[in-house]
C-alpha cells in the first residue's frame, strides 16, 4: 500500500476482539510473511477466551456468537 492511502477493512470483525497490533502505529513490512502476533483477547473477559468460553480470535468471533457485536 502506498503512503496516503487508507486501508479498507473488508473482513467481518467483532468490536470486542483485540490484538497488540491495534496499538502499534507503523506500516506493515511487506517482506514479512505474517505481520500479526496471532495473540488475541476479548474486551469482555480480558482473556484469550470470550464470555462463552470459546476462543477469542478472528475466525471464531463472527456473527451468530452471542457476544459478537459488529465493528
Amino acid at each position: 500500500m502506498s503512503q496516503g492511502m487508507i486501508e479498507t477493512i473488508t473482513e467481518v470483525r467483532c468490536r470486542h476482539l483485540r490484538s497488540k497490533e491495534m496499538f502499534i502505529e507503523v506500516d506493515p513490512d511487506p517482506r514479512a510473511p505474517h505481520n500479526g502476533s496471532g495473540i488475541y483477547w476479548c474486551v469482555y473477559t480480558q482473556h484469550c477466551l470470550g464470555p462463552d468460553g470459546a476462543a477469542a480470535e478472528p475466525e471464531a468471533c463472527r456473527p451468530g456468537r452471542r457476544c459478537y457485536e459488529e465493528l
